[in-house]
Formats: C-alpha cells, structure tokens, sequence
C-alpha cells in the first residue's frame, strides 16, 4: 500500500528515504479520473519490487508547493527518486510495461 506524503514530509520520505531505497513519487488528486486509474498499476509495480523501490501518493491539490518545485503540469505525473534526486519521470495513465519502460525500470520476470 502506498504511503501518503506532504509537503511537510517530502524532504525526509521521499529524498532522504530515496538515499535507501528508490521512492516512486505519484502526484495524484482525488477528482483525477486517470489517476484512479494508474494506481493499481503502480501497486503492482512497486509490490513486485518489495525491498527496492517504495511508492509514496502526493496529493497536488494539498501539497501545491512540492508539485511546483517539481514542475507538475498534469497528472497523474511519476517521478522516480535515487540518492536524493529525480531519476526519471513520467506522464499519464499508461500500460505497466510503457511505465516501467519510462522510469528505466527493468521488467521482474513472473
């Protein structure tokens, strides 16, 4: 399940956090029908990865001042945290393969 973060714990969840472990940041809001969407896509995502990379939900709607350091234009945008900094992002509801792909993430074999 993926942890919610704010602006007040982005610094130490998500770049402090992502020193350890990668954090697969999803800004999302709650009216955001494609957001729905790609969630389950992302629980996958991050469930077969278990141990390496950590998905956390950043609410736009609540955290405006996170989005804007970040650029967030439209949602739902991922980006994808390591040692501290973005690694990788992407845009929209997409396949799980077309966002693994994206965020440079090799495909887990079943």
């Amino acid at each position: 399940m993926a942890q919610d973060v704010t602006d007040a714990t982005f610094q130490q969840d998500v770049i402090e956090g992502s020193r350890e472990t990668a954090v697969l940041v999803d800004f999302w809001a709650e009216w955001c029908g494609p957001c729905h969407a790609v969630s389950p896509v992302l629980e996958k995502i991050a469930a077969e990865r278990e141990g390496s990379l950590r998905l956390v939900k950043l609410n736009i709607d609540e955290n405006q001042e996170t989005s804007q350091t970040y650029g967030v234009m439209s949602i739902p945008t991922m980006i994808l945290f390591k040692d501290g900094e973005p690694a990788a992002a992407t845009i929209g509801a997409r396949p799980k393969g077309d966002i693994e792909k994206q965020l440079g993430l090799e495909p887990v074999s079943a």
